[in-house]
């Protein structure tokens, strides 16, 4: 594959994975973290004998974001694949939602993502390529109690995707999303077993998600060129 990776929210979870699989692939990182990186995940990237470049940034913040793309330019000199990871959540019901929680994700979840297309898009339409995969949920298409917040922000996304491939098709840009269930992360772990089995028992297959399989979805993405402005569950068939 040998190209040049943006990966946001990349230090855990499923930003860490989809960093490790662009990496296996044989593809330069720019590895996006808010507050830490292991080290650890630093040299497992770079044993796969490719260049890692970890910044620190928050994305929602529309200079450092451009900074941040300044980097990777610097660093690499074409960026040829961004993946907007970077998410949080606030969740609480809505009656009990404050203002802040509200603003804080969609601030990071949606106007992050716009930011980093923003910034990104400007070279990857000098070059005539690139490819952007973003990441939503599958709250996105079909909503969740306690998650007004987070499932406007993931909705957005996928308005966002959607008009970023018909703008940028034309230069030979591809722009998809990616909606998630529930994967097996941190956030999840810290679920109680009686609630895992609540969700459980919406997901056709029986189980939660891996970070992996989410990351094969992003890097066959990012090399399909003939796939843009799609929305792709991977969900267990939650949302069929």
């Amino acid at each position: 594959m040998q190209k040049n990776v943006i990966v946001t929210g990349a230090a855990k979870g499923i930003g860490r994975a989809v960093a490790v699989a662009f990496a296996k692939e044989g593809c330069n990182i720019l590895l996006n973290y808010r507050t830490s990186v292991p080290e650890e995940l630093i040299k497992e990237i770079e044993g796969c004998g490719v260049r890692c470049v970890a910044v620190k940034c928050d994305v929602s913040d529309f200079a450092q974001a451009e900074e941040l793309v300044k980097k990777a330019v610097e660093e690499f000199k074409t960026i040829d694949v961004l993946v907007n990871n970077a998410g949080i959540t606030r969740d609480t019901l809505l009656m009990r939602m404050s203002e802040e929680d509200f603003d804080a994700v969609i601030a990071t979840n949606l106007k992050g993502t716009f930011n980093m297309i923003k910034h990104t898009s400007k070279y990857m339409l000098k070059q005539r390529s690139g490819s952007i995969v973003n990441m939503s949920s599958v709250v996105g298409v079909i909503g969740n109690v306690g998650q007004a917040n987070y499932a406007a922000s993931k909705a957005g996304v996928i308005g966002l995707t959607k008009s970023t491939a018909r703008e940028l098709a034309s230069r030979g840009i591809t722009c998809n999303a990616i909606a998630p269930g529930f994967i097996g992360t941190s956030m999840t772990d810290v679920l109680s077993d009686k609630v895992k089995d609540s969700i459980m028992g919406n997901i056709p297959l029986k189980r939660f998600g891996e970070a992996e399989e989410v990351a094969e979805l992003a890097v066959f993405l990012a090399n399909a060129k003939y796939i843009t402005g799609q929305v792709v569950n991977i969900d267990g068939g939650m949302a069929m």
